[in-house]
């Protein structure tokens, strides 16, 4: 809503003073029609009572009339191109199988706007300089980047030996490390996935837990297992589980050990001591990975981020060889529209 001006003080004597009205931009406008081979994909596509063509018009600014297997999209000139582009890809999305909600829409139109993504934006899913196509697939789904900073994370998670994934909840930091170790597990690239975190409350004190010792960390752990559920079938998971193929334990028992041959996570690397974290890269072993993931801004040990390992480590070896570092911010979150809103206040310049 525009803002009422301000209403001239009683007795001011001084004249107001005027500026010279700004040029402003012509908008070209433009139409363009897009034809969809598969009928059948028309429904998911358009959603319910056209639900997903109307969150691509209210995000654009543009018109989309559909008849028959054509769209008509109105508008300017560039906001017609990005709406273009992103129906295309929406469709062959569905066209390949995956799910198409209205956070994908969202992240698809936030990245519809970076200039170096035209090839995931036009729907062949390929890196932006023409190199194999950015996805990891698992037994249960395909996953794509939903980001711009998705995209670079997933290359590093291929290219780089340790990576730190740094950001706010709800980036797809810990997930998809998740699932590139299940994709590399189920080809054999890897002989193990080691999932850790470090057993800390967030802001809590939940006292001792009942159970033996795989009861009392489980809770701390559940994030990771979620993810694991959600790449792989139940049965598989829980088989992997029993035979070692996937071991889930907190950080404080990586002490001694030599990691090789496996894909190693840690989350919440926020609440890692120096020491601590010192420690577990160490571990570090023949043809593995490493991937630590956490939020420097969410540090729940005591004493606050001063004692952080993430921090620490970061500062020490961002910039080694081996070593890559991605940073995700509000603008990246794939979570509901909401909770980038939410970073975005808490994580502002008052915060």
């Amino acid at each position: 809503m525009a803002r009422k001006p301000a209403q001239k003080r009683s007795g001011h004597s001084e004249p107001a003073l005027t500026k010279p009205p700004v040029p402003q931009r012509e908008v070209r406008r433009a139409q363009v029609d897009v034809n969809f081979d598969n009928q059948s994909l028309l429904g998911a596509l358009f959603g319910q009572f056209d639900a997903n063509l109307v969150q691509v018009e209210n995000r654009l600014g543009v018109f989309i009339s559909a008849r028959g297997n054509a769209i008509h999209i109105e508008g300017p000139e560039d906001s017609v191109a990005r709406a273009r582009d992103v129906l295309n890809e929406m469709y062959d999305r569905l066209a390949m199988g995956q799910d198409l909600d209205a956070g994908a829409i969202e992240s698809l139109i936030a990245m519809s706007n970076e200039p170096t993504l035209d090839g995931i934006v036009d729907g062949k899913l390929s890196d932006a300089k023409g190199g194999p196509p950015i996805m990891i697939r698992t037994r249960r789904k395909t996953i794509v980047p939903r980001s711009a900073m998705q995209a670079t994370y997933m290359r590093s998670l291929v290219r780089d030996d340790i990576i730190f994934a740094l950001g706010p909840a709800g980036t797809g930091k810990t997930y998809l490390a998740v699932a590139q170790a299940v994709a590399q597990l189920i080809t054999g690239s890897v002989q193990r996935l080691i999932l850790s975190r470090p057993a800390v409350e967030a802001g809590e004190k939940l006292g001792f837990l009942p159970g033996d010792m795989k009861d009392k960390v489980d809770p701390y752990l559940r994030p990771l297992y979620d993810a694991l559920y959600d790449c792989m079938p139940p049965e598989q998971v829980e088989r992997r589980l029993a035979s070692g193929e996937i071991e889930i334990a907190p950080i404080a028992f990586m002490r001694g050990r030599t990691l090789a041959d496996a894909f190693v996570i840690l989350d919440e690397a926020q609440n890692t001591t120096r020491e601590q974290m010192k420690m577990f890269l160490t571990r570090f072993g023949q043809n593995s990975r490493m991937v630590i993931c956490g939020d420097p801004r969410q540090v729940d040990i005591p004493g606050g981020d001063g004692m952080s390992g993430l921090a620490d480590a970061v500062g020490k070896l961002e910039g080694v060889d081996g070593f890559g570092t991605i940073r995700f911010t509000a603008a990246d979150v794939v979570r509901h529209p909401i909770v980038g809103r939410i970073v975005e206040a808490y994580e502002g310049p008052s915060a």
